[in-house]
């Protein structure tokens, strides 16, 4: 998950602040082997290329959906999650935690019971209102390496999303569009009755073909790559 764009703020959040900061700053966590491997917060980084965008610092962070995948996908030999910060996002985290401006607890202030990442959220810009001078792009995608056929494989599916094309056709940034488009493009799956069952079930338990086959249509078009030097 690569976001190149550039807002033209010192500091700001994608989208809810308590959420991202919480999100980011907590310990990194992946899967391998068929353990749950904990690290500390972005212990393990590295230079990954982006298409479109180039080499960018990229560091395993723990997202949710790993929990799913290996689920589903038992044969999983190792799922990691990696997401791309600045170094002046980075410092910035360090700076709100050092201070205590990243805490859950309540505080009495002046009398008043005030949550300290909660005030916070209150004095950062609104994830809204960054659209406007948001420039570059977002790039996500899965690199995929795996036996086929008795032959080692490599895949490689992404999305490359531009800020300022997302703003001219919603009056959002690039990273709300790709999470918002997926999200509706869902629910039509199973408007349709496409994606259908009784039960909680996740998207990958579902037939991706028509799902992928209207993303594209829908703003986010995509590209496979084979048998490619993944990185990771």
């Amino acid at each position: 998950d690569c976001n190149a764009g550039n807002h033209g703020m010192a500091f700001a959040t994608n989208f809810n602040p308590e959420i991202n900061i919480r999100e980011v700053t907590q310990k990194g966590r992946y899967y391998e082997n068929g353990e749950w491997v904990v690290t500390e917060p972005h212990e393990i980084h590295k230079a990954l290329t982006y298409p479109e965008i180039g080499e960018r610092e990229s560091y395993v962070i723990y997202h949710e959906e790993l929990e799913s995948l290996v689920k589903n996908y038992p044969t999983i030999r190792r799922a990691r999650f990696w997401m791309t910060f600045g170094q002046e996002y980075l410092t910035h985290l360090r700076v709100i935690q050092n201070i205590g401006m990243a805490r859950i607890d309540p505080i009495v202030y002046n009398g008043v019971e005030i949550v300290p990442i909660q005030f916070l959220k209150a004095v950062l810009p609104d994830p809204k209102s960054l659209g406007a001078n948001y420039h570059g792009q977002t790039s996500i995608g899965c690199r995929i390496r795996g036996v086929k056929d008795g032959k080692e494989r490599t895949y490689y599916i992404y999305n490359n999303c531009d800020h300022e094309q997302a703003f001219r056709e919603t009056g959002t940034q690039a990273v709300s569009f790709t999470t918002g488009v997926p999200a509706a493009l869902g629910a039509s799956m199973w408007a349709k009755g496409l994606w259908r069952g009784a039960g909680v079930f996740n998207v990958e338990e579902f037939d991706p073909d028509p799902f992928l086959a209207e993303l594209g249509e829908q703003g986010l078009p995509w590209v496979e790559k084979f048998d490619v030097d993944l990185e990771v």
